[in-house]
């Protein structure tokens, strides 16, 4: 059922949630001639750590997608203000509605319905509405915000799958003091979620909705 997926939306809250969730995924699909959409909705200007300059990881967010293959005009970076998705719902929605119109992605990747973060709930709330009607849906997984998940879902990967992922996000050094951006979490995640499944390496994703 896979093979069924022909345009791909990625939602991610801020730059490099889209590569966590489901980095390895979207190298499987671009491996596989899909056409694959990537929005952040912010590039989180107020979380830079000092001595960044403003801009910092919106070209961090470029060289991540440009090393997963995903085209320059596929990518685009929204603008929000970190933290404050729940204020700024309304132009959110907007924008997914938008987005919808122009992409028309038969897939879209959002953050888990139990992600605890204000601005991935936003996402995920939002992405729903906008999506329900003409799109499978899947909740990806960051398990620092998730006080569940729903494993009911799952994508296998290679190594070079796995090895794309982890080189997309260290082009995100800004952000690269997090200890869950190392490659031993990457991989163990990884292992652990193939091991579930009866292979190497996977990504596993909360089914949300499944039009077939």
């Amino acid at each position: 059922m896979i093979r069924s997926f022909k345009r791909i939306l990625v939602l991610a809250p801020h730059t490099d949630d889209g590569e966590f969730g489901c980095g390895g995924t979207l190298t499987r699909f671009i491996d596989e001639q899909k056409e694959v959409f990537y929005a952040a909705f912010s590039d989180c200007e107020k979380s830079l750590p000092p001595g960044c300059p403003s801009g910092t990881l919106a070209r961090e967010l470029g060289e991540a997608t440009s090393l997963l293959k995903i085209p320059a005009a596929n990518v685009f970076n929204l603008g929000f203000e970190v933290r404050c998705f729940p204020r700024d719902r309304q132009e959110i929605l907007d924008s997914m509605v938008k987005l919808g119109k122009d992409i028309r992605p038969d897939l879209v990747f959002l953050p888990s319905s139990q992600d605890l973060h204000q601005d991935h709930g936003t996402i995920a709330s939002e992405g729903l509405r906008a999506f329900k009607l003409s799109s499978t849906i899947l909740g990806y997984e960051v398990p620092w915000n998730n006080l569940s998940f729903n494993t009911t879902c799952f994508v296998t990967l290679t190594e070079d799958h796995l090895k794309t992922k982890i080189a997309a996000l260290a082009c995100y050094r800004s952000q690269n003091q997090r200890f869950y951006s190392s490659e031993e979490f990457l991989r163990s995640l990884a292992i652990t979620r193939g091991t579930q499944v009866g292979v190497k390496y996977a990504e596993t994703f909360e089914v949300l909705r499944w039009i077939m």
